[in-house]
C-alpha cells in the first residue's frame, strides 16, 4: 500500500475502500501479532516503525520510516513509534456453545471498545453490530479494547429481524424485567442491547419474542452505563456455560 493511502486510513470511507485498518502502539501490536497465530487473515499485516525505536523484531514485514512520516499516520498525542496496517478480517466461525451479545445501533467507541475487552476476558462471545452502528476499526474502539477487538469474534451490518433465525432464546434489559438471577436467563443465547440514547425499537422486540430481564439495583439512578450493563450479564451467562 502507498504511504499515501496509510493516511487516509483515519477515515471510515477510506478504510472500506482499502480494506485495512490502523493499529498504534506497542501493547495493541503485541496482541495482533498473538492473534495472528490462529487468524491467517491477520498475518498479512505490517509494520511501521522510526529510525528512532531502533529494531524491531515481529513476524510481520517491517519498514523503517522517519518520526515525520510517523506523525503523518498516527493519531495518539505521543506515539509510540510503531504502527501496523491490518487488513479486515471475517469473523472466525461459530464455536459450539457460543453466546452472542447483538448491538443495536451503538455510537460510542469507547463502550464497543469496553465491551470487547470483557467478552474477550470471558470468552466464548461473538459481538454483533447491526448496521449504523460505530464503526469497530474506529481507531478509539481499537484503544479502548486494548487489543481484544483480535480475540473476539465480531460481525458488522447484522439486521436484528434475522436474530431469531440464529438464536432460539433472545434476551435484553429492561427495568422490569425478570432478574438475570433467574434459571431462564442462563438459556440465553443471544443478548440484545440498544442504542446509548434510544434503545431497541418495541416492534424489533415483539418479532423476535426477546425475553426482558434486568440486574437488579437500588434504582437510584435512571440505567446503568451500556457497557457495565454488558458487563455484568456476561459475567452471569460465563459461569452457566
Amino acid at each position: 500500500m502507498k504511504f499515501e493511502d496509510l493516511k487516509k486510513l483515519h477515515q471510515k470511507k477510506y478504510r472500506m475502500d482499502l480494506g485495512h485498518f490502523l493499529v498504534e502502539g506497542e501493547h495493541l501490536i503485541a496482541e495482533l501479532e498473538r492473534a495472528a497465530i490462529n487468524n491467517p487473515a491477520l498475518r498479512h499485516a505490517e509494520l511501521y516503525v522510526t529510525h528512532e525505536r531502533g529494531r524491531h523484531t515481529s513476524p510481520f514485514p517491517t519498514h523503517v520510516i522517519n518520526a515525520r512520516h510517523m506523525a503523518q499516520i498516527t493519531e495518539t498525542r505521543s506515539p509510540q513509534g510503531i504502527v501496523a496496517v491490518v487488513p479486515m478480517f471475517e469473523a472466525m466461525p461459530v464455536d459450539t456453545g457460543e453466546r452472542a451479545v447483538c448491538l443495536f445501533e451503538i455510537q460510542d467507541p469507547g463502550n464497543l471498545g469496553t465491551i470487547l475487552r470483557s467478552l474477550a476476558w470471558f470468552g466464548n462471545f461473538r459481538c454483533l453490530l447491526t448496521s449504523d452502528s460505530v464503526d469497530p476499526y474506529n481507531s478509539k474502539v481499537i484503544r479502548a479494547s486494548m487489543g481484544a477487538i483480535f480475540h473476539v469474534p465480531f460481525e458488522t451490518e447484522v439486521a436484528a429481524a434475522d436474530l431469531s433465525a440464529r438464536y432460539s432464546n433472545i434476551a435484553w434489559l429492561h427495568t422490569e424485567g425478570r432478574s438475570i438471577r433467574e434459571a431462564s436467563f442462563k438459556q440465553s443465547d443471544c443478548l440484545l442491547f440498544g442504542n446509548e440514547a434510544r434503545g431497541i425499537p418495541t416492534e424489533t422486540l415483539e418479532n423476535l419474542g426477546a425475553l426482558a430481564y434486568t440486574i437488579k439495583g437500588t434504582k437510584k439512578i435512571e440505567s446503568l452505563n451500556l457497557a457495565s450493563a454488558v458487563n455484568i450479564c456476561a459475567y452471569e451467562l460465563s459461569g452457566s456455560t
